[in-house]
């Protein structure tokens, strides 16, 4: 996924009422862009950090910037974390499109949002001859201890529920993948039981039920942002136990 357009830096302000965030640009001017992202952001929401905001062209749009990146000091010099939830659901189409995403591969046709369960939506349904696959996708980008991403970063009771509908359509006779997307740099993913147990225990529940887990890293820049390739999962189902 490339950016339409070229980034432009900022100095934070603040963030408020979730979708909003003041942020001051290098002529100096301070402007109001939306934050597409309605998690707590710990970690990534402090005033006067770096951050990149996509301009927008659509003369109806109220909002003409919105909030993509924020800088960060890494071990090897800048790196850059995606920040917009709206993007892990393309990202991850792309990498099943290309291949890059090999347990997803071998089926002909693939939908996203489809209806599924209680009021749900899937957000990506493969289906080969023989086989339907339900592919939850999650945004990641909390991390605590170098190299460690982790999820969720606040409570999240539809999180939860997703799990738990996942779990149905397994005994149903569906494959139900849940696909964590990292959009940050990291070599290992875990669950933050500390911050939301329920959805920890959520999801031992679920892989208990047959449900697969996949957590996926992105490369992000200020051009775009692309899935890299797999990480593990570090002690998830006894951080997940743990904290149930």
């Amino acid at each position: 996924m490339q950016f339409p357009r070229p980034l432009i830096p900022g100095q934070l302000e603040r963030r408020y009422k979730r979708f909003l965030a003041d942020v001051q640009v290098e002529s100096g001017e301070t402007v109001t862009a939306h934050c597409p992202n309605p998690g707590s952001m710990l970690g990534l929401a402090e005033p006067g950090m770096r951050v990149w905001l996509s301009p927008s062209t659509d003369p109806k749009r109220k909002l003409k910037y919105s909030w993509e990146l924020v800088e960060m000091a890494g071990a090897d010099g800048v790196e850059y974390v995606g920040i917009n939830t709206a993007h892990p659901n393309v990202l991850a189409g792309e990498a099943i499109a290309d291949g890059r995403i090999p347990e997803l591969q071998g089926y002909d046709t693939m939908r996203r949002e489809v209806r599924y369960g209680a009021n749900s939506r899937v957000d990506i349904l493969l289906e080969g001859a023989s086989e339907r696959c339900l592919v939850e996708v999650k945004n990641v980008h909390l991390s605590r201890a170098p190299g460690l991403a982790e999820f969720p970063d606040s409570v999240t009771a539809r999180g939860a529920k997703h799990l738990d509908e996942l779990a149905v359509r397994v005994a149903e006779g569906d494959r139900a993948v849940m696909l964590y997307i990292v959009q940050r740099p990291a070599d290992r993913f875990a669950l933050a039981g500390d911050i939301d147990p329920g959805y920890a225990a959520a999801f031992v529940r679920a892989q208990e039920a047959g449900v697969e887990m996949l957590c996926y890293v992105c490369d992000v820049s200020l051009d775009g942002i692309s899935v890299r390739g797999r990480i593990p999962f570090t002690d998830t189902v006894t951080t997940a136990k743990a904290a149930s």
